[in-house]
């Protein structure tokens, strides 16, 4: 049977809790970067959705309206709650005449809220952006 010296009664109370901020914080980075890594998917996937929606548009205008409602669509099937959202569109190919080759642009913008987290050092909100295009079709009528 061993005995315990008693200068270190009590040292396990002590190291747990000098240990306990550091792994709370390490926990709570772990949540951080998962919450950034799946704001850069949902936002990606946005994206891609809005520059595909706005690429089989028949107008300029078609285009715009239906990147936005697709990135929102996108982004609320992804679960992602943004404090900001903002999707731009360039439509300038729909000028282009039929035959030539053109391609249509989405950028959406997503403040992702990660104030709630008490992460030292970080703000209230990441910025994440992710630009996707799509092609349009060679030979289908464009109207501007």
């Amino acid at each position: 049977m061993t005995r315990r010296r008693e200068g270190e009664r009590g040292s396990a109370a002590v190291e747990l809790a000098m240990w306990t901020p550091v792994m709370g914080l390490f926990i709570v980075a772990i949540i951080f970067g998962g919450r950034v890594a799946l704001g850069h998917q949902a936002v990606q996937a946005a994206a891609a959705d809005a520059a595909r929606a706005a690429a089989i548009a028949r107008t300029a205008s078609a285009a715009r309206s239906a990147a936005t409602t697709y990135a929102a669509a996108t982004l609320a099937n992804e679960g992602l709650a943004c404090v900001t959202t903002n999707v731009a569109v360039d439509v300038s190919d729909f000028s282009k005449p039929v035959g030539t080759p053109g391609v249509v642009e989405a950028t959406v913008v997503c403040d992702v809220a990660v104030g709630d987290l008490g992460l030292p050092g970080v703000p209230g909100t990441m910025r994440v952006e992710a630009t996707m295009t799509s092609p349009l079709d060679t030979y289908r009528e464009r109207k501007r």
